[in-house]
């Protein structure tokens, strides 16, 4: 069966004027799609089995090409808006006929230029569509392990849970929001290590290293954010939680931790006002 949205070996069984027409079967006659004759082989010959894509052209008719997409059916990529209209936006996916982001498939407003993780599906009138809803298509086999660091994708993110990511732009992942301490954003590449991985498989993610190894990291932005106030930091590390986030994007343990270190080095001098760079 020819299978729309997907690569597949399909062979030769006619030749016209402007191209060939395949099926999954060589001889067989119904069911058969359009080969462009651009795209034809030169040396090709009857039941000649070849390698094709198989989408909708405008015309919204089957058609097969021997251009590998960026994305197939299932999957995920990060494709690049390269027009918007009244209707959804239209992303570069390696082929000639635009991919369509319906509106309801964005998990926030797109813009021209700008790149997002999607997924390939099928729509209810037997089109290929693209979707920012990717939650479905992700896995959660992953061969991450506790305390191994991973590259993704942030596809949503929830005030109370806290940042989903697409670890390799694959696996389940999410950054809880307990360690999430500075602003992230849909589209965002993050670096992450695993804090756990939970018993069906998903990656619990932080965006920071264990303590010991992130304190030198925590130390030098609190001196570079100390210089930035010309030395002196109006606040100490008895502010809220909300201030130190907002100036730092540490937690308030990590930024107590950062200036005790630095204060038994003798690089800062705590005062009721703020925090003073030696």
């Amino acid at each position: 069966m020819i299978e729309l949205g997907k690569l597949q070996t399909l062979y030769m069984v006619k030749r016209t004027g402007f191209g060939v027409y395949l099926n999954d079967e060589a001889g067989k006659s119904d069911g058969r799609i359009l080969l462009p004759k651009k795209q034809v082989p030169q040396d090709m010959q009857y039941g000649d089995a070849i390698e094709v894509f198989v989408y909708k052209d405008s015309e919204d008719r089957p058609i097969a090409t021997t251009h590998v997409p960026k994305l197939t059916l299932g999957e995920l990529a990060v494709l690049k808006v390269v027009s918007l209209s009244s209707i959804g936006a239209f992303l570069d996916w390696g082929l000639e006929k635009d991919l369509f982001l319906p509106f309801k498939e964005q998990t926030q407003t797109v813009r021209e230029g700008k790149e997002y993780l999607v997924t390939l599906y099928i729509d209810k009138s037997e089109r290929l569509c693209a979707s920012m809803r990717i939650y479905d298509a992700l896995s959660t086999d992953s061969p991450y392990q506790k305390e191994d660091h991973v590259i993704g994708t942030i596809y949503s993110v929830n005030e109370d849970f806290g940042a989903f990511v697409a670890v390799d732009n694959k696996y389940h992942g999410m950054i809880p929001i307990k360690e999430l301490h500075r602003k992230v954003s849909i589209g965002d590449t993050i670096q992450a290590r695993v804090t756990r991985v939970r018993e069906d498989g998903k990656l619990d993610l932080s965006l920071r290293e264990k303590a010991y190894i992130q304190m030198d990291a925590d130390c030098d932005l609190v001196m570079r954010t100390i210089e930035s106030y010309d030395g002196v930091l109006p606040f100490t590390d008895k502010a809220s939680p909300a201030v130190i986030e907002r100036e730092l994007g540490l937690s308030k343990n990590a930024f107590k931790r950062a200036v005790g270190r630095l204060l038994k080095q003798g690089r800062i001098q705590i005062n009721p006002h703020g925090i003073r760079k030696i």
